[in-house]
C-alpha cells in the first residue's frame, strides 16, 4: 500500500505497513484523502536526522487525527490523538523510515499520542527513536529528494529558510473503509494553511534584482557556506574570521602549488614573514587556499592590487584581503 507525495524538491513514494499498523495507516491514508497534508510545510529539518511535517500550522504544536477532525467538523468533541502502534520489528534503522510523531501527555486532561504529524528519517541507525515514535512505513522511491531535503538551509529552530512543501498527495492504494462522517472536499486547497513569511517554495528571491547585484549575493552566500564548512572541519576558528591587514588570502590555487612557490611569486612585493598553503589535516592534500604574511600592510596591499586575477605559471591566482 503506497502513497505518492509530490514535494517542492521532488517526489517521494512511501510504502505503508498496513497489516502491522492498521490504525496508524488508516489515519494517515484518510488524512491524505481529505487533502489534509496538501501544501503543508516541512517545519523541522535536522541534517542526517529527520524531516518533520504534517502540522497545518507549521509550528510543531498543531494537527489532529482523522477521527478528531471529523468530530470537529460536526461540532462534536473527540480525543485529538490516538494510541501509537509500536511494532518491535519496525525500527528507525534505515534512512527513509516514516514514523508518526508521538506527542507527550500533559497532565490528566491532555493524553499523548499520534495525531497528524509524521517525520522521515534522513540518516541510518537512529535507534534511540525506537519505542518513542511509531514507525509505520518507509520511502521506496525518492531518496534523491531526501538528499535535497537533508541539505536545505535552516534557521536555529530547524525551519527551512525557503519553504519546502507537499504540493500534492496521490493515494496509490487504500485498503481501509472510510470512517463514518468522512467528507472529502471537492478540490485540494490552493493556499498554504499556515501564515508563513518565509521565501515561498516557488519563489526565487534573486530574480527581481539586477544581474550584477544578484550575482554578488550568490557569491557572498557561496563564500559564507565555504567559510562555515572550514569552521566545521576546524580549519577556521569561526566562520566570520578575517586575517590581519598585513596578511594576504590567496584562493583557488592549483592543488600542486607549494609554500615556496607562493613565496617566490609574492616576495617581490616585500619581505614575507610566513607563507602557508592550508592542507587537509588527515590526507595532507592542499585545500587550494593559502595565507601570506607580509612584514608591512602596504606590501600586502600592493600585492593585492598587482596580482588580482592574473595568470602565474599557467594558473589564475585570485586574491582577497
Amino acid at each position: 500500500m503506497s502513497v505518492l507525495f509530490e514535494t517542492s524538491l521532488g517526489d517521494i513514494v512511501i510504502d505503508l505497513e498496513t497489516e502491522a499498523c492498521p490504525k496508524t495507516c488508516q489515519n494517515f491514508l484518510k488524512l491524505c484523502k481529505v487533502y489534509y497534508y496538501n501544501l503543508n510545510a516541512f517545519f523541522n529539518v535536522s541534517k542526517d536526522f529527520l524531516a518533520q511535517v504534517g502540522d497545518p500550522t507549521a509550528t510543531g504544536t498543531g494537527g489532529e487525527s482523522i477521527w478528531s477532525l471529523i468530530a470537529s467538523q460536526k461540532g462534536e468533541k473527540a480525543p485529538r490523538y490516538f494510541t501509537p502502534e509500536f511494532v518491535p520489528r519496525l525500527k528507525h534503522k534505515q534512512r527513509g523510515t516514516v514514523s508518526m510523531a508521538v506527542a507527550p501527555a500533559v497532565g490528566e486532561e491532555h493524553k499523548g499520542g499520534c495525531g497528524s504529524q509524521f517525520f522521515i528519517t534522513l540518516g541510518d541507525n537512529i535507534d534511540y527513536l525506537d519505542g518513542k515514535h511509531a514507525a509505520f512505513g518507509h520511502v521506496v522511491e525518492g531518496l534523491e529528494t531526501l538528499d535535497k531535503l537533508n541539505d536545505v538551509f535552516v534557521d536555529s529552530d530547524g525551519r527551512p529558510f525557503k519553504d519546502v512543501r507537499i504540493r500534492h498527495v496521490e493515494i496509490l492504494e487504500d485498503p481501509f473503509d472510510d470512517p463514518a462522517g468522512l467528507v472529502v472536499p471537492d478540490s485540494p486547497p490552493t493556499r498554504p494553511p499556515d501564515n508563513s513569511t518565509r521565501i515561498a517554495e516557488d519563489e526565487d528571491p534573486l530574480e527581481t534584482l539586477p544581474e550584477e547585484e544578484a550575482e554578488a549575493i550568490r557569491r557572498k552566500k557561496a563564500a559564507q557556506a565555504s567559510a562555515l564548512t572550514l569552521e566545521m572541519v576546524g580549519d577556521l576558528p569561526f566562520a566570520n574570521v578575517r586575517p590581519p591587514e598585513n596578511v594576504l588570502f590567496v584562493c583557488k590555487l592549483n592543488p600542486v602549488t607549494r609554500d615556496e612557490d607562493l613565496e617566490l611569486i609574492f616576495s617581490r612585493f616585500g619581505p614575507i614573514m610566513s607563507c602557508q598553503v592550508i592542507r587537509d589535516k588527515k590526507t595532507g592534500d592542499s585545500l587550494q587556499y593559502a595565507f601570506i604574511e607580509f612584514d608591512k600592510r602596504e606590501d600586502a596591499e600592493q600585492a593585492y592590487f598587482k596580482m588580482q586575477n592574473v595568470l602565474v605559471d599557467d594558473r589564475r591566482i585570485w586574491v582577497d584581503l
